[in-house]
């Protein structure tokens, strides 16, 4: 029967020294079929010049050898190298060094030689379990120094983009990092619409302008950063991690991401360092320090929002294209939506925001799969729960940028029912937003004035007693009336939507 192949790791490098080859090979063998890199060297004078040269985390050596003893050899490397984990061999117990000998030289283990290597081989776990926790804490310290060494240059108050760089520059060293980017809401300035601005910096890889970096985002660590901007938790990824920024008061004012493999050790530093940074972007718009330009940074925001807006809208355009029978859907949606909305005499930012809710209503339907979207028959229970997350993965997309933070509600909450048994979160009456469930049955009409691959569409006839049925329990009374009301232009409406709509 074949052996299992052990894979050696090259995490902890361990030599053995010791004059005899045959001991040598012999621990070899046993230390690389346990998973050990190690090598050997058979004169302890060339050990303390290739210790002098290279990194060992353990040395494990013979008391007793020629032409200097162990305790010699380790007096020599304790001269230059005081943490190397240290393990001493003898071949007798009687001819042992003094107990005050190891405890001067600091030689953490000793066991007597054996035909069989399993107090050996504890010792060495055991001394690599000892050498994992040392190097932890000596990153720890290492990454607060730093942290303590960043944290005055990112409390500063000089330019926001200075400061977000110094926070980056100070993040790379925790974790072995050279890429990463930060987004941050700019709480000293607001659009025509009263949303937050954004401002935008990258490091290594993602050192570029607006236009590229937005179109580098793919639909699921847009929808991540949206969850960490949600929930204010951090997000781990095979290739990274989100930093939510939270203020004083626990609200997300942006997310740091950065690029790496193995956050494990690094995490509460990260953890540490981010609410630093938080406080010291707090800080400088606190004190209205900004001196970045105002023409640059409109400039910048308005080329962030049209980037994101023509990449979600590429996105929404491939939902639709997937399928002939929900083409066009998304706009006839905006279009009832917002002509409830008119008829409501709702603001024109709330109306603004039910034709933005009715065009991204559907962007989490991205992520499913086309086997389920495209299915005729009635879907399995496993599938009808995969297509029920699409209005909280369209809500984290567009979490993602804080100038779609009023859109959110509409797309997460648009397939809730008032009854209470709609999805995602079962709100019920009022609890659910207005605009969601005018949203609601602008989204509800289209899909039954539409043909279907599973049903044909329904006549207008059908559709309002349809929505008699269901008033009170699926739809908002109020905004079913209101509905009822608008149809008696529907003629009017069809003209206007010719072309998109029949």
């Amino acid at each position: 029967m074949r052996k299992k192949v052990v894979e050696v790791s090259t995490d902890y490098k361990i030599m053995i020294v010791d004059d005899e080859e045959g001991i040598i090979n012999s621990m070899r063998v046993m230390l690389t079929r346990s998973g050990y890199f190690c090598v050997g060297v058979s004169n302890p004078l060339e050990a303390i010049e290739i210790v002098k040269k290279e990194s060992f985390d353990m040395i494990i050596l013979d008391y007793i050898m020629t032409p200097i003893h162990g305790d010699e050899v380790v007096a020599k490397i304790r001269e230059f190298n005081k943490d190397i984990y240290i393990l001493l061999l003898t071949g007798h117990k009687d001819l042992a060094p003094p107990l005050e000998t190891i405890k001067v030289l600091d030689i953490q283990g000793y066991c007597e030689k054996g035909d069989r290597f399993d107090q050996l081989l504890l010792l060495i776990e055991s001394g690599i379990k000892s050498i994992s926790q040392m190097r932890t804490i000596k990153q720890f310290k290492d990454g607060l120094n730093k942290i303590l060494q960043a944290v005055p240059k990112i409390y500063q108050l000089q330019p926001i983009g200075t400061i977000l760089e110094e926070i980056l520059e100070g993040l790379m060293p925790l974790v072995n990092s050279k890429n990463a980017f930060i987004l941050v809401d700019d709480c000293n300035s607001n659009n025509d619409n009263g949303r937050n601005k954004i401002i935008y910096k990258g490091v290594g890889d993602y050192n570029m302008n607006v236009d590229s970096m937005v179109t580098m985002l793919s639909p699921d660590l847009m929808e991540q950063i949206g969850r960490a901007r949600e929930t204010g938790q951090i997000i781990n990824l095979d290739h990274g991690i989100i930093l939510p920024l939270l203020n004083e008061v626990n609200k997300s004012t942006g997310i740091i991401y950065i690029e790496s493999y193995n956050f494990e050790e690094g995490l509460r530093l990260l953890e540490i360092y981010s609410s630093q940074a938080a406080l010291s972007i707090n800080n400088a718009f606190l004190h209205s320090l900004i001196n970045m330009k105002k023409e640059e940074l409109d400039r910048t925001y308005q080329e962030l929002r049209n980037r994101y807006i023509d990449t979600i809208e590429a996105l929404r355009l491939t939902v639709d294209a997937k399928d002939i029978y929900t083409r066009g859907h998304s706009d006839r949606v905006a279009y009832f939506a917002s002509k409830l909305g008119e008829a409501f005499g709702l603001s024109e930012n709330e109306i603004e925001l039910l034709k933005v809710g009715g065009i991204f209503h559907d962007i989490g339907k991205i992520g499913t799969a086309d086997d389920i979207l495209f299915k005729t028959d009635k879907l399995e229970y496993d599938e009808y729960e995969e297509i029920k997350k699409h209005p909280l993965k369209g809500a984290y997309i567009l979490s993602a940028i804080s100038m779609f933070k009023d859109v959110v509600p509409l797309v997460k909450y648009h397939h809730e029912r008032f009854d209470g048994k709609g999805y995602p979160e079962g709100l019920k009456g009022e609890e659910i937003p207005f605009l969601a469930r005018i949203l609601s049955v602008a989204d509800a009409f289209d899909a039954m004035m539409s043909d279907r691959k599973y049903r044909s569409k329904l006549s207008l006839e059908e559709t309002i007693e349809q929505f008699r049925i269901n008033s009170g329990t699926q739809f908002d009374p109020q905004v079913v009336d209101m509905l009822f009301k608008i149809l008696d232009n529907y003629e009017l409406m069809k003209n206007e939507l010719k072309g998109t709509f029949l």
